[in-house]
């Protein structure tokens, strides 16, 4: 190190001598010094040029020219590495610059704006930087009108700043989309492009800027007609791809009709475009998944896109092709395309579940293409965390259909990837994964037996437990799909696994979606009498409390209503509807809801009342004597006249 830096060290001294011309020619000699030498600039700043270089940018009574050359200077060491970028961090130059807009010299504000532009690029440096200050803002949309350079860093600066709604939300009340729509038809492309760069990112998920855009005009011409133009195939690709991304994002946020011309006949074939193999793989990547993005929540969009171009068979290029057709003379290239490859696996896997979302059809085709399935049990074991997230999303679409559910899963054995996915995943993917076992935990999945033996109960109980609410409802969504129609010793492996205290826990649980699935899994449980009458024998009395908290708590019709199914189920029983019967607190709990002003608790309550009183059942005749006692005969009565045919027919 010293005798590399022994060589670098006159640059530095030179920037303390007195004469201010010398410091300035040693400027200048640094800058062509450092352009494109990675290593001069690392050996400069371990010498320690950058504090000298912010010191001399900030004296008042540096000149101009000096003031500018080293805001080039700063630039370009922060062209270098990350770690480049860390050091002009740590020695606080983002005020420094910032402070420098402030100066009337427009070459110096250039100088400035294109240096914060290179550091604010740079996956080191926090976003939040740019937001410290609200005066820097409104200054850099003040400086928007000063020259092509200016819109052209202001927009990057701008597009690479703002990430998540806090970050729109400031741009848009600081007049980001007034300030920026004219720059969508300068002259110069730089500032086009990085504009429409900045409403792609503004847009995003964001329903007041999309909505806002919809009616902008400029010369006369609407935001998504000047969009519109810009995915012409004539236009450079990045300027479609950008183009594209707005339309969708203003589409997925309710501002443009999904049936609406540009989406269905200029957004949509634009981006199906954009997944041929000739294109490079970043467009390829990003075409797949702002596609996947468009079409994921619309069937008419999945339908229309899924017989564009062959896509389903284009995609499963993406698992064999990283690299263009013209790109594979290119060393350099392959390369990076070799080391990027798992882009376009995560891309295809998205957009597979998005085309497979709802129709049935598609399904099939998706899982026809050759190798499907075996793609999908690859990707769930993949090293990026990204692949078998977008893996086990494909895998949930495809097993929302019941006929591959019965073929090609069990052919392939997805249940054992699946299984292994969910020990210790992080909660991003555990939700999906636990969605799809859900799936695959219906009564008609031949999975389900093997995902037994291999130990769900213990991983499901666990979920329940989750402070994710999702991962909540899956956990118990699954625990009643298994206990349907299940055999005696899987509904008490599942009671044993949960235990009294958590099903109490679950019951109380302050979302309805947990609650109906609890009650979901018990109406379960407590089916066929044999099964009643074994699980009321040692749960009975942790049943029945539960079931009074319910029906006594604010909870709405359907709950109640599944909550009384419960103990029709327990009703059923042999021995088991002896704990209604000598329980008045729940009689009288059956009777009120059989005048209760809903139809649908009325027939529930009385479904409760016909499975205790059936003539050909031991004891029959002292059950209808006790309820004939509590006036429930005279309710009958008054039901029989009721105009509702079903509570009359009952």
């Amino acid at each position: 190190l010293q005798e590399v830096t022994a060589s670098s060290r006159h640059y530095v001294d030179r920037l303390f001598d007195l004469d201010p011309q010398k410091v300035l020619q040693g400027v200048i000699d640094m800058k062509n010094a450092v352009i494109g030498n990675n290593k001069q600039k690392a050996n400069l700043i371990v010498l320690g040029a950058v504090p000298r270089l912010l010191y001399l940018l900030q004296q008042e009574t540096s000149s101009t020219e000096l003031r500018t050359e080293c805001a080039v200077v700063l630039g370009s060491l922060a062209m270098g590495t990350e770690n480049n970028v860390k050091s002009l961090l740590d020695c606080h130059i983002i005020p420094a610059l910032l402070q420098g807009l402030l100066s009337p010299d427009l070459k110096f504000i250039e100088a400035c704006l294109r240096c914060l532009r290179t550091i604010f690029i740079s996956p080191v440096t926090p976003e939040d930087l740019l937001y410290t200050d609200a005066t820097v803002i409104s200054h850099l949309m003040a400086l928007l009108s000063r020259s092509r350079y200016t819109q052209e860093y202001i927009c990057q600066i701008f597009s690479h700043c703002c990430k998540g709604p806090d970050h729109q939300t400031i741009l848009f009340n600081h007049g980001a989309v007034q300030n920026i729509a004219h720059l969508l038809v300068s002259n110069s492309y730089k500032v086009q492009m990085q504009a429409l760069k900045c409403f792609s990112v503004l847009a995003f998920e964001n329903p007041q800027v999309s909505m806002t855009l919809v009616n902008v005009s400029i010369d006369g011409e609407l935001l998504p007609q000047i969009f519109v133009k810009m995915l012409q195939r004539d236009k450079p690709i990045e300027m479609q791809l950008t183009s594209a991304k707005c339309l969708t994002s203003m589409c997925r946020a309710g501002a443009i009709r999904t049936d609406d011309p540009c989406i269905v006949l200029k957004t949509l074939p634009c981006l199906v475009r954009m997944c041929s193999k000739d294109r490079l793989l970043e467009e390829r990547v990003e075409g797949a998944e702002t596609l996947a993005y468009l079409i994921e929540t619309d069937v008419e969009l999945q339908r229309m896109a899924s017989i564009s171009d062959h896509l389903i068979v284009m995609l499963a290029d993406y698992f064999k092709y990283p690299s263009s057709v013209s790109a594979i003379t290119d060393i350099k290239r392959l390369d990076h395309d070799l080391k990027h490859a798992h882009e376009l696996r995560q891309a295809a896997f998205k957009l597979y579940a998005s085309l497979g979302a709802n129709d049935e059809d598609i399904r099939k085709k998706i899982i026809e293409t050759e190798n499907m399935m075996d793609r999908i049990v690859n990707g769930l074991s993949e090293s990026s965390i990204k692949v078998r997230l977008a893996a086990v999303r494909c895998l949930h679409s495809l097993s929302r259909s019941v006929q591959q559910l019965r073929t090609s899963f069990q052919d392939h054995a997805v249940w054992k990837p699946l299984m292994k996915v969910l020990q210790n995943a992080p909660n991003e993917i555990l939700v999906v994964a636990s969605s799809t076992l859900c799936n695959l935990l219906l009564e008609f999945s031949p999975s389900k037996e093997p995902i037994l033996e291999s130990g769900a109960i213990e991983l499901l109980c666990s979920l329940t437990q989750s402070e994710n609410l999702a991962l909540r409802v899956n956990g118990i969504w699954a625990l009643m799909n298994m206990a349907f129609q299940a055999e005696q010793k899987i509904k008490s492996d599942i009671l044993r696994g949960l235990s009294t205290e958590q099903l109490f826990q679950l019951l109380s649980d302050s979302d309805v979606n947990v609650l109906m699935k609890t009650l979901g899994l018990l109406r379960n449980l407590l089916s066929t009498r044999p099964h009643i009458d074994h699980i009321m024998s040692t749960h009975g009395k942790q049943i029945m409390q539960a079931v009074t908290l319910i029906l006594e708590g604010e909870h709405n019709i359907e709950v109640k209503e599944q909550t009384l199914c419960i103990l029709a189920n327990i009703a059923d029983g042999t021995t088991a509807k002896e704990l209604i019967m000598t329980n008045d607190d729940i009689l009288q709990k059956i009777k009120y809801y059989m005048s209760h002003s809903n139809a649908k608790l009325q027939l529930a309550a009385m479904f409760c009342i016909s499975n205790l009183i059936w003539n050909e059942e031991e004891g029959s005749q002292e059950r209808q004597d006790k309820l004939r006692d509590m006036g429930i005969v005279d309710i009958l009565h008054k039901l029989s006249q009721s105009s509702d045919p079903n509570l009359c027919d009952k």
